[in-house]
């Protein structure tokens, strides 16, 4: 089994319900189990400033699934709520990010691990160091560390809501 790191982002048609299910969908995966989840964090958009605040939290899964298959799975789970991308860093019902998988590194056109920005990106690390303050990003250092040093601005904590 190796350990992955997804984050989840939402900021159309109910995001809370959006990361809320998949979250129910990542521990549904075959040959894999969700073995933590952060709470729910809200964040301004990256991207276009004219769309609303994301709703975004990290899953921890240990899996047997290759890369590229846990990507596969990952990008149906999109699929089915009715992802489409618009526009680059634009509105979603929901994203999900293979951040980590074990210490691999791979650089391809499909798949980047680490995620390329994961390590300045407090609504990605924030969650990523609740649940795992020890993950190592492969050349940028503990997730706690890391987290430590990147802005909270624009970043709340949220109650879960029972999930």
């Amino acid at each position: 089994m190796i350990r992955a790191y997804i984050g989840l982002g939402s900021n159309l048609n109910q995001p809370r319900w959006q990361v809320a299910q998949a979250l129910s969908e990542l521990a549904a995966l075959p040959q894999t189990r969700r073995v933590a989840h952060s709470k729910f964090y809200q964040s301004v958009p990256q991207g276009p400033q004219d769309q609303p605040d994301y709703i975004n939290a990290v899953a921890a899964l240990d899996t047997v699934l290759e890369p590229y298959d846990l990507l596969a799975k990952l990008q149906a789970i999109e699929e089915g709520h009715h992802r489409v991308r618009k526009r680059y860093w634009g509105e979603r019902t929901l994203d999900l990010d293979l951040l980590l998988y074990g210490d691999l590194e791979i650089t391809t056109e499909r798949l980047t691990i680490p995620h390329s920005r994961l390590h300045e990106r407090a609504f990605v690390l924030y969650p990523l160091a609740e649940i795992a303050p020890h993950a190592i990003i492969p050349g940028r250092g503990r997730a706690a560390a890391l987290a430590y040093g990147c802005s909270p601005w624009g970043l709340q904590c949220l109650e879960n809501d029972g999930i």
